[in-house]
């Protein structure tokens, strides 16, 4: 039989494997971002030059900044947007964790208590559904 503890560390570790890949995704578009800035950085400076490199007019250099451009803020949105989910899934984790370690110390208390009933040879449960004897008051 598997405790609310146990299933509980579970959804624990599944949750904080899609932080992982949250983050990890969010660094992929980072890096995307900054190869794609680069890449600006480089164009603009061609143009500045007003040499283009063989093959290339200052037209096709300027087509290919405008793209360039679309993309970095496509991928500067799609990167604000992964920020907030790994906000989200880290806050997630942290409630998860939370509960967990709450139904953890739980079992904990309940294998004490178990532990302690089997020492002294009594159960507190069929102590507590024993009658007891009705206060009698002198009158």
């Amino acid at each position: 039989m598997t405790s609310r503890a146990d299933k509980l560390g579970r959804m624990v570790s599944l949750v904080k494997l899609q932080l992982r890949l949250s983050e990890w995704q969010l660094a992929h578009l980072r890096q995307q971002e900054r190869s794609l800035q680069d890449e600006q950085e480089w164009l603009v400076g061609t143009l500045n030059e007003g040499k283009p490199p063989a093959g290339s007019s200052s037209e096709s250099i300027a087509r290919r900044l405008t793209r360039t451009s679309v993309g970095a803020r496509v991928v500067q949105a799609q990167a604000s947007q992964q920020l907030d989910q790994v906000r989200a899934e880290s806050r997630r984790v942290k409630q998860f964790e939370q509960v967990a370690k709450a139904a953890l110390a739980d079992k904990l208390r309940d294998a004490e208590k178990r532990s302690l009933e089997e020492m002294t040879g009594t159960s507190l449960t069929v102590r507590e559904w024993t009658p007891r004897p009705a206060n009698r008051t002198k009158t």
